[in-house]
Protein backbone atom coordinates (compact mmCIF):
# COMPACT_ATOMS: atom_id res chain seq x y z
CA UNK A 1 0.00 0.00 0.00
CA UNK A 2 1.39 3.30 -0.82
CA UNK A 3 2.17 5.84 1.94
CA UNK A 4 -0.84 8.64 0.26
CA UNK A 5 -3.13 5.77 0.58
CA UNK A 6 -3.46 4.78 4.06
CA UNK A 7 -6.20 5.42 6.03
CA UNK A 8 -5.47 8.71 8.07
CA UNK A 9 -7.02 8.85 11.43
CA UNK A 10 -6.74 11.86 13.75
CA UNK A 11 -7.00 10.61 17.76
CA UNK A 12 -7.98 13.49 20.41
CA UNK A 13 -7.66 13.47 23.92
CA UNK A 14 -7.69 16.25 26.23
CA UNK A 15 -4.80 15.02 28.15
CA UNK A 16 -2.92 11.97 28.70
CA UNK A 17 -2.64 11.89 32.21
CA UNK A 18 -2.40 7.78 34.06
CA UNK A 19 -5.97 6.67 32.90
CA UNK A 20 -7.54 3.86 31.20
CA UNK A 21 -8.34 6.10 27.52
CA UNK A 22 -4.30 7.06 27.82
CA UNK A 23 -3.37 3.09 28.14
CA UNK A 24 -6.20 2.72 25.18
CA UNK A 25 -4.53 5.34 23.04
CA UNK A 26 -0.69 4.42 23.87
CA UNK A 27 -1.40 0.96 22.65
CA UNK A 28 -2.99 2.13 19.53
CA UNK A 29 -0.23 4.50 19.07
CA UNK A 30 2.37 1.90 19.19
CA UNK A 31 0.57 -1.15 17.31
CA UNK A 32 -1.51 0.28 14.95
CA UNK A 33 -0.67 -1.18 11.31
CA UNK A 34 1.92 1.80 9.80
CA UNK A 35 1.45 0.20 6.29
CA UNK A 36 -1.91 1.32 6.35
CA UNK A 37 -2.89 4.04 9.00
CA UNK A 38 -1.63 7.43 9.44
CA UNK A 39 -2.09 7.61 13.11
CA UNK A 40 -1.27 10.65 14.76
CA UNK A 41 -2.45 11.66 18.26
CA UNK A 42 -3.48 15.59 19.62
CA UNK A 43 -3.58 16.28 23.33
CA UNK A 44 -3.25 19.34 25.65
CA UNK A 45 -0.90 19.11 28.75
CA UNK A 46 -1.35 17.12 31.61
CA UNK A 47 -2.18 19.46 34.81
CA UNK A 48 -0.25 19.41 37.98
CA UNK A 49 -0.94 17.06 40.50
CA UNK A 50 -1.52 14.27 37.98
CA UNK A 51 1.01 11.36 36.62
CA UNK A 52 1.64 12.00 33.25
CA UNK A 53 1.20 9.08 31.31
CA UNK A 54 3.89 9.24 28.66
CA UNK A 55 6.27 9.87 30.93
CA UNK A 56 5.50 7.52 33.86
CA UNK A 57 5.83 4.89 30.74
CA UNK A 58 8.74 5.99 29.02
CA UNK A 59 6.24 6.44 25.81
CA UNK A 60 8.16 7.78 22.54
CA UNK A 61 5.07 7.80 20.28
CA UNK A 62 4.69 11.24 18.89
CA UNK A 63 2.78 14.05 20.02
CA UNK A 64 0.85 17.04 18.48
CA UNK A 65 0.12 19.17 21.30
CA UNK A 66 -3.43 21.39 20.87
CA UNK A 67 -3.23 24.95 22.90
CA UNK A 68 -6.22 25.51 25.34
CA UNK A 69 -6.92 21.64 25.14
CA UNK A 70 -6.23 19.96 28.35
CA UNK A 71 -8.79 19.22 31.60
CA UNK A 72 -10.02 22.46 32.82
CA UNK A 73 -12.69 24.15 30.90
CA UNK A 74 -11.97 27.88 30.27
CA UNK A 75 -13.83 29.28 27.71
CA UNK A 76 -10.67 31.52 25.80
CA UNK A 77 -8.88 27.99 26.17
CA UNK A 78 -11.56 26.04 24.94
CA UNK A 79 -11.85 28.45 21.88
CA UNK A 80 -8.42 28.67 20.97
CA UNK A 81 -8.25 24.60 20.98
CA UNK A 82 -11.62 24.62 18.97
CA UNK A 83 -9.86 26.53 16.19
CA UNK A 84 -6.58 24.81 16.60
CA UNK A 85 -8.06 21.64 16.06
CA UNK A 86 -10.14 22.69 13.00
CA UNK A 87 -7.01 24.18 11.44
CA UNK A 88 -5.06 20.98 11.84
CA UNK A 89 -7.57 18.75 10.61
CA UNK A 90 -7.58 21.09 7.27
CA UNK A 91 -3.67 20.16 7.01
CA UNK A 92 -4.22 16.62 8.14
CA UNK A 93 -7.13 15.95 5.89
CA UNK A 94 -8.36 12.90 8.06
CA UNK A 95 -10.45 10.33 6.82
CA UNK A 96 -11.63 9.93 10.67
CA UNK A 97 -11.64 12.09 13.41
CA UNK A 98 -11.39 10.01 16.84
CA UNK A 99 -12.62 11.49 20.11
CA UNK A 100 -11.56 10.37 23.81
CA UNK A 101 -13.10 11.86 27.08
CA UNK A 102 -15.73 14.76 27.58
CA UNK A 103 -14.12 17.72 26.61
CA UNK A 104 -12.24 16.50 23.51
CA UNK A 105 -14.96 14.85 22.34
CA UNK A 106 -17.04 17.98 22.12
CA UNK A 107 -14.42 20.38 20.67
CA UNK A 108 -13.05 17.49 18.05
CA UNK A 109 -16.50 17.03 16.79
CA UNK A 110 -17.53 20.29 16.90
CA UNK A 111 -13.96 21.06 15.28
CA UNK A 112 -14.36 18.53 12.47
CA UNK A 113 -17.94 19.97 11.69
CA UNK A 114 -16.44 24.15 11.55
CA UNK A 115 -13.15 22.45 9.31
CA UNK A 116 -15.49 21.01 6.50
CA UNK A 117 -12.59 18.30 6.62
CA UNK A 118 -15.48 15.62 5.69
CA UNK A 119 -14.10 13.11 7.67
CA UNK A 120 -15.87 10.28 9.66
CA UNK A 121 -16.73 10.90 13.33
CA UNK A 122 -15.96 8.45 16.24
CA UNK A 123 -16.15 8.59 19.94
CA UNK A 124 -15.40 6.62 22.63
CA UNK A 125 -17.01 6.55 25.91
CA UNK A 126 -14.69 5.63 28.62
CA UNK A 127 -17.61 5.76 31.11
CA UNK A 128 -20.37 8.55 31.49
CA UNK A 129 -22.00 11.06 34.08
CA UNK A 130 -25.36 9.93 34.32
CA UNK A 131 -24.66 7.99 38.04
CA UNK A 132 -24.76 10.87 40.29
CA UNK A 133 -21.41 12.72 39.99
CA UNK A 134 -23.32 15.77 38.71
CA UNK A 135 -25.94 17.92 40.31
CA UNK A 136 -29.22 17.22 38.42
CA UNK A 137 -28.87 20.82 36.56
CA UNK A 138 -25.11 20.08 35.41
CA UNK A 139 -26.78 16.28 34.71
CA UNK A 140 -29.27 17.51 32.08
CA UNK A 141 -27.33 19.94 30.37
CA UNK A 142 -24.48 16.73 30.32
CA UNK A 143 -27.18 14.47 28.51
CA UNK A 144 -28.33 17.01 26.24
CA UNK A 145 -25.02 18.05 24.89
CA UNK A 146 -24.29 14.51 24.86
CA UNK A 147 -27.45 13.88 22.64
CA UNK A 148 -26.35 16.76 20.28
CA UNK A 149 -22.61 15.52 19.60
CA UNK A 150 -24.14 11.47 19.45
CA UNK A 151 -26.24 13.22 16.19
CA UNK A 152 -22.65 14.59 14.55
CA UNK A 153 -21.57 10.93 15.31
CA UNK A 154 -20.94 8.51 12.89
CA UNK A 155 -19.52 5.73 15.22
CA UNK A 156 -19.81 5.54 19.19
CA UNK A 157 -17.11 3.26 20.91
CA UNK A 158 -17.98 2.00 24.22
CA UNK A 159 -15.63 0.07 26.55
CA UNK A 160 -18.59 -2.42 27.91
CA UNK A 161 -21.97 -3.46 27.03
CA UNK A 162 -23.00 -1.71 30.47
CA UNK A 163 -21.54 1.86 29.34
CA UNK A 164 -23.75 0.86 26.07
CA UNK A 165 -26.88 0.35 27.69
CA UNK A 166 -26.36 3.49 29.87
CA UNK A 167 -25.75 5.92 27.38
CA UNK A 168 -29.02 4.29 25.09
CA UNK A 169 -30.98 4.66 28.04
CA UNK A 170 -30.61 8.35 28.79
CA UNK A 171 -31.39 8.95 25.01
CA UNK A 172 -27.80 9.55 23.59
CA UNK A 173 -27.38 8.25 20.12
CA UNK A 174 -29.31 5.27 18.42
CA UNK A 175 -28.59 1.47 18.62
CA UNK A 176 -26.75 1.28 15.24
CA UNK A 177 -24.56 3.65 15.74
CA UNK A 178 -22.65 1.64 18.70
CA UNK A 179 -19.58 -0.48 18.84
CA UNK A 180 -18.69 -2.21 21.97
CA UNK A 181 -15.16 -2.52 21.95
CA UNK A 182 -13.55 -3.69 25.38
CA UNK A 183 -10.08 -2.18 26.52
CA UNK A 184 -6.88 -3.98 25.86
CA UNK A 185 -3.28 -3.77 27.72
CA UNK A 186 -0.32 -5.34 28.45
CA UNK A 187 1.17 -5.66 31.75
CA UNK A 188 4.96 -5.81 32.03
CA UNK A 189 6.71 -8.55 33.68
CA UNK A 190 6.23 -8.89 37.41
CA UNK A 191 9.28 -9.25 39.76
CA UNK A 192 9.67 -11.82 42.04
CA UNK A 193 7.13 -11.56 45.20
CA UNK A 194 10.33 -11.09 47.52
CA UNK A 195 12.07 -8.41 46.05
CA UNK A 196 8.57 -6.74 45.06
CA UNK A 197 7.71 -6.42 48.97
CA UNK A 198 11.35 -5.40 49.82
CA UNK A 199 11.03 -2.48 47.56
CA UNK A 200 7.87 -1.46 48.96
CA UNK A 201 8.56 -1.53 52.64
CA UNK A 202 6.13 -4.61 53.35
CA UNK A 203 6.73 -7.69 55.27
CA UNK A 204 6.92 -11.07 53.50
CA UNK A 205 4.23 -12.79 55.45
CA UNK A 206 1.46 -9.48 55.72
CA UNK A 207 -1.58 -10.01 53.81
CA UNK A 208 -1.73 -7.54 51.30
CA UNK A 209 -4.45 -5.41 49.36
CA UNK A 210 -3.63 -3.05 46.59
CA UNK A 211 -5.61 -0.16 45.32
CA UNK A 212 -3.93 1.41 41.83
CA UNK A 213 -6.21 4.20 40.27
CA UNK A 214 -6.49 8.08 40.76
CA UNK A 215 -7.67 9.40 44.16
CA UNK A 216 -10.98 11.28 42.88
CA UNK A 217 -14.81 11.65 44.23
CA UNK A 218 -16.31 8.86 41.99
CA UNK A 219 -13.21 6.33 42.98
CA UNK A 220 -14.19 6.65 46.85
CA UNK A 221 -10.50 6.87 48.62
CA UNK A 222 -13.13 7.65 51.73
CA UNK A 223 -14.61 4.15 51.04
CA UNK A 224 -11.06 2.30 50.87
CA UNK A 225 -10.28 3.89 54.59
CA UNK A 226 -13.77 2.68 55.82
CA UNK A 227 -12.68 -0.92 53.87
CA UNK A 228 -9.03 -1.30 55.51
CA UNK A 229 -10.40 -0.10 59.53
CA UNK A 230 -12.67 -3.41 59.09
CA UNK A 231 -10.18 -5.53 57.53
CA UNK A 232 -7.14 -4.23 60.47
CA UNK A 233 -9.83 -5.12 62.99
CA UNK A 234 -9.85 -8.76 62.17
CA UNK A 235 -6.47 -8.84 60.60
CA UNK A 236 -3.97 -6.35 62.16
CA UNK A 237 -1.25 -7.27 60.08
CA UNK A 238 -2.44 -6.89 56.91
CA UNK A 239 -1.00 -3.82 54.59
CA UNK A 240 -2.47 -1.58 51.91
CA UNK A 241 -0.38 -0.19 48.32
CA UNK A 242 -2.04 2.55 47.44
CA UNK A 243 -1.10 3.80 43.60
CA UNK A 244 -2.13 6.95 42.56
CA UNK A 245 -2.92 10.39 43.16
CA UNK A 246 -5.25 13.18 42.66
CA UNK A 247 -7.47 15.45 44.44
CA UNK A 248 -8.46 13.71 47.07
CA UNK A 249 -4.51 12.52 48.62
CA UNK A 250 -4.76 14.79 51.31
CA UNK A 251 -7.89 13.54 52.60
CA UNK A 252 -7.23 10.23 52.31
CA UNK A 253 -3.77 10.50 53.64
CA UNK A 254 -5.93 12.25 56.82
CA UNK A 255 -8.55 9.19 56.82
CA UNK A 256 -5.80 6.60 57.26
CA UNK A 257 -3.45 8.46 59.57
CA UNK A 258 -4.73 6.07 62.81
CA UNK A 259 -3.87 3.50 60.55
CA UNK A 260 -0.42 4.79 59.14
CA UNK A 261 1.73 2.01 59.48
CA UNK A 262 -0.86 -0.17 57.75
CA UNK A 263 -0.60 1.99 54.79
CA UNK A 264 2.19 2.57 51.61
CA UNK A 265 0.99 5.81 49.94
CA UNK A 266 3.11 5.23 46.62
CA UNK A 267 1.79 8.10 44.52
CA UNK A 268 2.09 7.41 40.37
CA UNK A 269 5.03 5.12 39.84
CA UNK A 270 6.50 3.48 37.00
CA UNK A 271 6.41 0.37 38.03
CA UNK A 272 2.87 -0.82 39.12
CA UNK A 273 4.18 -4.31 38.01
CA UNK A 274 5.90 -4.09 41.20
CA UNK A 275 2.78 -3.25 42.86
CA UNK A 276 1.09 -5.62 41.64
CA UNK A 277 3.65 -8.32 42.07
CA UNK A 278 3.63 -7.25 45.99
CA UNK A 279 -0.50 -7.89 46.39
CA UNK A 280 -2.60 -10.99 47.18
CA UNK A 281 -5.68 -8.95 46.35
CA UNK A 282 -6.81 -6.09 44.36
CA UNK A 283 -9.58 -3.63 45.64
CA UNK A 284 -11.63 -1.54 43.72
CA UNK A 285 -14.05 1.11 45.95
CA UNK A 286 -15.67 3.22 43.01
CA UNK A 287 -19.30 4.26 42.77
CA UNK A 288 -18.80 4.96 39.12
CA UNK A 289 -16.28 3.16 36.39
CA UNK A 290 -16.42 2.28 32.94
CA UNK A 291 -14.02 -0.48 32.30
CA UNK A 292 -11.53 0.00 34.77
CA UNK A 293 -7.74 -1.22 33.44
CA UNK A 294 -6.31 -1.62 36.61
CA UNK A 295 -8.78 -4.85 37.18
CA UNK A 296 -7.29 -5.98 34.33
CA UNK A 297 -4.01 -5.32 35.05
CA UNK A 298 -4.78 -7.16 38.71
CA UNK A 299 -5.98 -9.92 36.66
CA UNK A 300 -2.65 -10.15 34.13
CA UNK A 301 -0.55 -10.53 37.27
CA UNK A 302 -2.52 -13.55 38.88
CA UNK A 303 -4.66 -11.07 40.98
CA UNK A 304 -7.89 -11.73 42.31
CA UNK A 305 -10.35 -9.18 43.02
CA UNK A 306 -12.93 -7.41 45.86
CA UNK A 307 -14.69 -4.36 43.47
CA UNK A 308 -18.08 -2.86 43.64
CA UNK A 309 -20.76 -4.21 40.95
CA UNK A 310 -20.33 -0.60 38.85
CA UNK A 311 -20.49 0.31 35.16
CA UNK A 312 -18.46 -2.41 33.05
CA UNK A 313 -17.08 -3.56 36.04
CA UNK A 314 -18.60 -7.27 36.05
CA UNK A 315 -17.38 -7.71 32.36
CA UNK A 316 -14.09 -7.70 33.97
CA UNK A 317 -14.46 -9.42 37.02
CA UNK A 318 -16.65 -12.87 36.72
CA UNK A 319 -18.11 -12.83 40.71
CA UNK A 320 -16.90 -15.74 42.39
CA UNK A 321 -14.35 -17.25 39.79
CA UNK A 322 -12.28 -14.19 39.39
CA UNK A 323 -13.17 -12.41 42.42
CA UNK A 324 -15.83 -10.91 44.54
CA UNK A 325 -18.51 -8.41 43.28
CA UNK A 326 -20.31 -6.45 46.33
CA UNK A 327 -22.32 -3.79 47.06
CA UNK A 328 -20.63 -0.25 47.84
CA UNK A 329 -20.56 -1.16 51.01
CA UNK A 330 -17.65 -1.54 52.83
CA UNK A 331 -18.27 -3.82 55.72
CA UNK A 332 -19.31 -6.37 52.71
CA UNK A 333 -16.10 -5.73 50.72
CA UNK A 334 -13.96 -6.41 53.73
CA UNK A 335 -15.31 -9.30 54.84
CA UNK A 336 -14.52 -10.87 50.97
CA UNK A 337 -11.18 -9.43 51.26
CA UNK A 338 -10.71 -11.31 54.75
CA UNK A 339 -11.92 -14.61 53.08
CA UNK A 340 -9.37 -13.59 50.48
CA UNK A 341 -6.74 -13.27 52.79
CA UNK A 342 -7.02 -15.99 54.93
CA UNK A 343 -7.10 -18.15 52.61
CA UNK A 344 -4.39 -18.93 49.86
CA UNK A 345 -5.77 -21.73 48.37
CA UNK A 346 -9.18 -19.74 47.86
CA UNK A 347 -6.79 -16.44 46.19
CA UNK A 348 -4.88 -19.22 44.22
CA UNK A 349 -7.16 -20.47 42.33
CA UNK A 350 -9.24 -17.26 41.81
CA UNK A 351 -6.11 -15.80 40.58
CA UNK A 352 -5.50 -18.38 38.34
CA UNK A 353 -8.81 -17.69 36.65
CA UNK A 354 -7.96 -14.17 36.69
CA UNK A 355 -5.02 -14.23 34.80
CA UNK A 356 -6.69 -16.42 31.83
CA UNK A 357 -9.45 -14.81 31.72
CA UNK A 358 -8.02 -11.05 31.33
CA UNK A 359 -5.38 -12.25 29.06
CA UNK A 360 -7.41 -13.88 26.63
CA UNK A 361 -10.37 -11.25 26.71
CA UNK A 362 -8.21 -7.57 27.25
CA UNK A 363 -5.14 -8.06 25.34
CA UNK A 364 -3.74 -5.23 23.38
CA UNK A 365 -3.71 -7.19 20.34
CA UNK A 366 -7.78 -7.59 20.14
CA UNK A 367 -8.07 -3.79 20.75
CA UNK A 368 -5.83 -3.09 17.91
CA UNK A 369 -7.62 -5.80 15.59
CA UNK A 370 -10.69 -4.29 16.66
CA UNK A 371 -9.89 -0.97 16.32
CA UNK A 372 -8.40 -1.45 12.61
CA UNK A 373 -11.34 -3.35 11.54
CA UNK A 374 -13.44 -0.25 12.20
CA UNK A 375 -11.21 2.31 10.80
CA UNK A 376 -11.50 0.48 7.67
CA UNK A 377 -15.48 0.10 7.48
CA UNK A 378 -15.50 4.02 8.49
CA UNK A 379 -12.79 4.27 5.77
CA UNK A 380 -15.17 3.11 3.45
CA UNK A 381 -17.92 5.25 4.58
CA UNK A 382 -16.16 7.90 4.54
CA UNK A 383 -14.66 7.54 0.39
CA UNK A 384 -18.48 7.34 -0.50
CA UNK A 385 -19.42 10.72 1.31
CA UNK A 386 -16.85 12.44 0.55
CA UNK A 387 -14.15 10.84 -1.99
CA UNK A 388 -10.85 8.83 -1.45
CA UNK A 389 -8.86 12.68 -1.11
Amino acid sequence: MKPDDRIRVMEIIARMNVSGPATQVTGLCERLSPVEFDHRLYTGYVDGGEGDHLQLRDATIPVHRVPGLGRAIKPADDYRALFGLANAMREFRPHIVHTRTTKAGALGRLAARLSGAGAARVHTYHGHLLDGQLSRLRQAVYTRTERRLASMTDRIVTVGARVRDDLLAAGIGRPEQYVVIPPGTRLGPLPDRGRARAALGVPLDAPVVAYVGRLKKAKRPDRLAEVARAVLARLPGARFLVCGGGELKEELERAVMPMWDSFRLLGWRRDVETVYAAADVMLLTSDSEGTPLSLVEAGMAGLPAVATRVGSVPEIVVDRRTGFLTEPDADEMADHLVRLLVDPGLTRRMGESARAWTCRAFGVDRLVADTEALYRTLRGAARSEVGSR
